[in-house]
């Protein structure tokens, strides 16, 4: 999505505090968000793509000023609430109106890191050719659209290579809108230098991008 939401390259937010680079959460409730973002796929799956458009429907104020896990755990909640796993009156009452029902189940933390640890494999089967091949020059699409997408700003108009494929994947922007349609997903390899003419090493950005976003270049 083109906005605040596209934080990638940005600039105007000061220095990356990197003093928990080596810890992925800053306490238990960042760990406890994360883990029920991904208890919810259990109950009434939903694609990855949805979360990440849900996420992007927090307003830009909001969304600029929450801890990052904050924002994971309303994205969740909102989720729920929409697929009728909760109720309003639920979140806001900070219980529930009654016990679960009988076929439902509580899963365990066991269960949950499972779902971490062995996620699910979304490779898809295609009879479509791949239109680009390991070693070719690729140039990115120069607009973004309305709805989800996966190809960065920083990234569009730009030059790269692709450096490896990896067969057909389901396309973020279509599972946002409820649809099921793979492309082919590549890894394309970039020049830091023409993505930031700031940067005067020989930094290589590596991204993996769908082959709707591609042209031959």
């Amino acid at each position: 999505m083109d906005g605040v939401h596209d934080l990638g390259g940005k600039e105007g937010f000061g220095r990356i505090d990197r003093a928990h680079e080596d810890d992925p959460y800053h306490g238990e409730h960042d760990a406890r968000a994360y883990g029920l973002s991904v208890s919810l796929r259990a109950e009434r799956p939903n694609p990855i793509d949805w979360f990440r458009h849900v996420r992007e429907l927090i307003d830009p104020v909001d969304y600029l000023t929450r801890p990052y896990f904050d924002s994971w755990l309303q994205t969740s909640v909102a989720m729920a609430i929409d697929n009728g796993v909760l109720e309003l009156a639920e979140v806001t009452g900070h219980k529930a109106p009654g016990p679960a029902p009988a076929d439902v189940k509580a899963l365990t933390r066991e269960d949950v890191r499972e779902m971490v640890f062995f996620p699910p494999n979304f490779e898809r089967k295609t009879d479509v050719k791949a239109a680009f091949a390991v070693g070719g020059s690729v140039r990115t699409a120069a607009q973004g659209h309305s709805g989800h997408t996966r190809l960065p700003a920083y990234a569009r108009n730009a030059v790269g290579v692709i450096h490896a494929h990896h067969g057909a994947h389901p396309l973020p922007d279509a599972e946002a809108r409820g649809e099921d349609i793979a492309q082919h997903l590549y890894t394309v390899a970039f020049r830091a230098a023409d993505l930031f003419p700031e940067v005067t090493n020989d930094d290589v950005i590596y991204l993996d991008l769908w082959e709707s976003y591609l042209a031959a270049a």
